[in-house]
């Protein structure tokens, strides 16, 4: 059995590269969900803080499932804040660093 595999074909494929239209709208759409990220990392490393500042509850034991179940909650909160609009964080960042990713047209 013989069976024979051009490699041009396998190759005209790999190497197809998109135009430059289809790449900034593909690296913008990349800094956006990069910039949501960062917000709902941000918010979450804020909820942690804030969580610190509150004394223990002492009718409620701590333990390590609590803290973990506790971490997640806010982690998902963190999340959902930034979803959408958000707080505004991830939106300022996207618009200041999606002027280095397009060129600023004159005239």
């Amino acid at each position: 059995m013989y069976t024979h595999i051009d490699p041009r074909t396998i190759i005209s494929q790999a190497t197809k590269i998109p135009d430059e239209k289809t790449l900034k709208t593909r690296n913008l759409a990349a800094l956006r969900e990069s910039c949501r990220e960062f917000e709902a990392i941000f918010v979450n490393e804020m909820f942690k803080a804030m969580r610190k500042t509150v004394p223990d509850d002492p009718l409620t034991p701590k333990s390590m499932a609590i803290d973990t179940y506790q971490e997640m909650l806010d982690m998902e909160t963190a999340h959902q804040a930034a979803k959408g609009e958000g707080l505004g964080i991830g939106e300022a960042m996207y618009r200041q660093l999606a002027a280095h990713l397009e060129p600023v047209k004159k005239g």
